[in-house]
């Protein structure tokens, strides 16, 4: 029985057994075909992306190439501009420094010509002096018996003889000046500014270091005009002058003088820083 079933089965097995190995077997090959087309497909995509890479590529090498030449062309044309530009500047530069030299060379020449401009200026005005004076007629001759006088030349004036004074002492000419005030004195002492003329007479001893001169020209212009504008500063100057003459205790005396006499003037303030000077650190202990 198990025999005969056995024998009418197996056929029947082997058939479905066939039947599903040729199932399998078109799955299979359908299967293979998918994947064969899916393949295909791949490929071609692959292709296809392959060309846009190698283009995009060939692209990017162009584009660098063109963008290396750019730069290139630029730098190139930035150093000819910059050549084109160099001789110019240069050139311009140079007119610049000379320009700078011509115009130091001018402004000395300006400040050389405004110092003969005012050397030329004292000298017409001198000349000017001189045509007045002589187209003035001489004065006449005194009377039968009479004294020559011994007034100022014909022409001369108190501003003249002045005025001529202190253009000769401010420009250096200080022997002429002397000389020139004194006549200023001598022809005119009662002139309002007698007592200048006898002061810058003291200040030009002092500058050229004759204190005994000096202290003498300031002692006349405290003798003679005893109140006028420079009291205070001939007193202060003589002060100085004998300090010079190592003559403190004289100088002392004169600073204390003029700060009781002109206390709030600037000459006092001096007086007194002077006068502690001199009066050194034993003068300090003492007041104290």
């Amino acid at each position: 029985m198990l025999a005969t079933l056995w024998i009418v089965a197996t056929p029947l097995m082997a058939q479905k057994t066939n039947d599903l190995i040729r199932e399998v077997q078109r799955d299979l090959a359908g299967v293979q075909q998918d994947v064969r087309t899916l393949n295909s497909k791949f490929d071609e995509k692959i292709a296809v992306l392959t060309t846009l890479v190698q283009q995009a590529v060939r692209e990017s090498d162009s584009s660098s190439k063109g963008v290396a030449v750019l730069d290139q062309q630029i730098k190139d044309s930035l150093t000819q501009q910059r050549n084109l530009l160099a001789a110019p500047v240069a050139s311009l530069n140079s007119k610049i420094e000379q320009m700078s030299s011509d115009y130091s060379a001018l402004n000395e020449n300006v400040k050389d010509m405004n110092s003969r401009l005012v050397k030329l200026e004292g000298k017409l005005n001198d000349l000017l002096t001189a045509i007045s004076v002589l187209a003035k007629p001489p004065a006449p001759p005194p009377a039968e018996g009479g004294a020559a006088a011994g007034g100022p030349p014909p022409g001369a004036t108190p501003d003249i003889v002045f005025n001529q004074a202190r253009r000769d002492q401010q420009s250096g000419n200080s022997e002429l000046a002397i000389t020139e005030y004194r006549d200023f004195l001598r022809f005119y002492p009662n002139e309002e500014r007698a007592p200048s003329a006898q002061f810058h007479i003291g200040e030009i001893l002092s500058y050229k270091k004759d204190y005994d001169g000096a202290v003498e020209a300031f002692d006349a212009v405290l003798e003679k005009y005893p109140e006028n504008n420079k009291t205070p500063d001939a007193m202060y100057l003589k002060g100085r002058a004998l300090i010079q003459l190592d003559r403190k205790s004289q100088a002392s005396k004169v600073f204390t003088e003029l700060i009781a006499k002109y206390p709030n003037t600037e000459v006092a303030r001096k007086a007194r820083d002077l006068k502690k000077q001199i009066a050194g650190p034993t003068a300090t202990r003492k007041r104290r």
